[in-house]
């Protein structure tokens, strides 16, 4: 079916679109004084969010390119690069017209095809993006700024897989890589220009206010809303990010603008300096989270996996992790305790303080023998450092012969995708994060598909569980979504291919002088934010 300029129109507005047609669009308005905010987010070490999910990749990925559609502060999906956008009668072609103003940091334009080819890449990898190219009969240019996608059938949440976790638009030369193949260029066309001559990677990286970059008008709100940048540049310190002590000593010397992470003993030190803000930016909070490799011995049996479910003390791993239990608590379900589909079913397994005779059980009907098993310890990430040294001393006690593999974040994330035996470079085990919020999106969450080696990390298999995930994507009501989360919640703590280590909810710390700061779970946006002299 073809859809006119006219009924596209018509057809955005009853679709429920939020629609932006602009003229003539004012291009990033100038900060009146020179302005540098000195930030510190993470380890960034990988550049591409296809190749890798890292949360610092995705700011990194946030901060130079730019998305067709964006979620609000309430997870709504709203249109980012997208003007115009339309949708057939019979729901299965969506039609989507870029924006005026969009260009790419080399000063060429954006292009339909540029669109076509980063969603087909992204696609590949990304939960969401598997689930649309089964429904998708085809993905093609109409005209230098309109794309279509024609679906087999109707999937009424395509334009939330588009805004949530989705792609993230490149340049149709770069977005031609193999998704396993890291795009460095570092070219899109988002509201910061990466600044290729003073990146000094494992020192600092920086990034320039794109001034050619046309923000939406709407006001910012989440990852939606009008990207406007009120600084000159941005340097993100990854040399402090090791070293929380220094960096809390630099945030107070006013050497540094914002730190991300801290250590919970250290939080009544700032809480006591006038210059200091401690907010929690994302207040749906994460989940540590234990991700088993289900490929390798010993976790390639399940019993071995459901010995881990028994064994840990969420209470014991939060206070090795955070220490001040005030800003944890314990988690029972797959989507978090905060997600609208939450629950309960199939948690019999948490126990008070764990349960060690009962995991020593399970991993005896395993048959484990002593196989050694390897956990990826991030020496630079404290609370995941400790909770790793926890858990390494918990399964020695039970007989398991644990070992640490300590390295650096970007180490981890590098091993964590080798598939082979531990004699190999494999791994057994790692402990990571997920905001709450994203784990009750089930259709974008990397961590929550079970594909086997298609999938995320860790790499678990059930078709069962997959049947009923792909369900979700027809499914129009929170009752029918609450219904068919027990149904997967019950087939995931069988499997087990992740161990909840607990929930935390913790503060970011800036200067005063930094102010506006955006909330996103698992992100850091550069916008918005404005720096006042002190």
């Amino acid at each position: 079916m073809t859809i006119s300029r006219r009924n596209l129109l018509k057809v955005g507005v009853a679709a429920g679109a939020a629609l932006s047609i602009p003229s003539v669009l004012r291009a990033q308005t100038s900060p009146t004084t020179s302005q540098t905010v000195r930030m510190v987010i993470d380890n960034l070490t990988v550049f591409d969010p296809v190749v890798t999910t890292a949360d610092a990749t995705q700011t990194h990925a946030h901060a130079i390119y730019d998305t067709l559609f964006g979620v609000d502060s309430a997870f709504a999906p709203h249109p980012q690069m997208v003007g115009q956008w339309g949708v057939s009668d019979d729901r299965k072609t969506y039609t989507f017209e870029l924006r005026d103003g969009l260009m790419w940091h080399d000063g060429t334009p954006v292009t339909a095809a540029d669109c076509v080819a980063s969603i087909r890449r992204w696609a590949q990898v990304a939960p969401g993006g598997q689930v649309l190219m089964k429904r998708a009969k085809n993905i093609s240019k109409k005209d230098e700024k309109t794309f279509a996608v024609e679906l087999k059938e109707p999937l009424g949440l395509l334009l939330d897989i588009l805004a949530f976790q989705g792609p993230f638009i490149m340049r149709e030369k770069d977005a031609s890589f193999a998704p396993t193949e890291q795009v460095t260029a570092n070219i899109g066309s988002g509201p910061f220009k990466f600044n290729h001559d003073l990146a000094r990677p494992g020192s600092s990286f920086t990034y320039d206010r794109n001034e050619k970059y046309v923000p939406r008008h709407e006001a910012p709100d989440g990852l939606a809303g009008g990207k406007i940048v009120k600084v000159d540049r941005v340097i993100w310190d990854n040399g402090l990010y090791g070293d929380k002590q220094t960096a809390i000593a630099a945030l107070q010397a006013g050497e540094i603008d914002f730190l991300l992470s801290l250590p919970v003993d250290l939080l009544p030190v700032l809480e006591s300096d006038p210059n200091v803000v401690l907010e929690v930016l994302d207040r749906t909070g994460s989940d540590m989270i234990l991700r088993l490799n289900c490929l390798q011995p010993p976790f390639n049996n399940v019993k071995a996996r459901q010995a881990l479910l028994h064994l840990v003390d969420q209470e014991a791993m939060m206070r090795a992790a955070y220490g001040d239990s005030k800003y944890t608590r314990t988690v029972t379900s797959m989507f978090g305790n905060e997600t609208p589909i939450s629950n309960d079913e199939n948690t019999g397994w948490f126990k008070k303080g764990g349960d060690p005779e009962k995991a020593k059980q399970l991993l005896k009907e395993a048959g484990y023998a002593g196989e050694k098993v390897v956990i990826l310890q991030p020496t630079d990430w404290g609370e995941a450092s400790n909770a790793s040294q926890f858990l390494a001393a918990t399964l020695q006690k039970i007989g398991i012969n644990a070992e640490l593999a300590p390295s650096d974040w970007g180490g981890l994330v590098a091993r964590r995708a080798n598939k082979g035996t531990i004699e190999n470079g494999g791994w057994s085990m790692f402990i990571t994060t997920e905001p709450e919020a994203i784990l009750g999106t089930v259709i974008s969450d990397n961590t929550l598909p079970m594909n086997g080696e298609k999938g995320w990390f860790g790499w678990p298999q059930n078709e069962e569980y997959e049947a009923l995930r792909a369900k979700w994507a027809d499914l129009e009501t929170l009752q029918e979504r609450k219904a068919l989360g027990r149904e997967m919640q019950k087939i995931w703590w069988d499997y087990v291919p992740t161990v909840l280590l607990g929930q935390n909810v913790s503060p970011c710390a800036h200067r005063k002088t930094l102010t506006g700061l955006v909330g996103v779970p698992g992100v850091v946006p550069m916008w918005n934010m404005q720096k006042t002299e002190a």
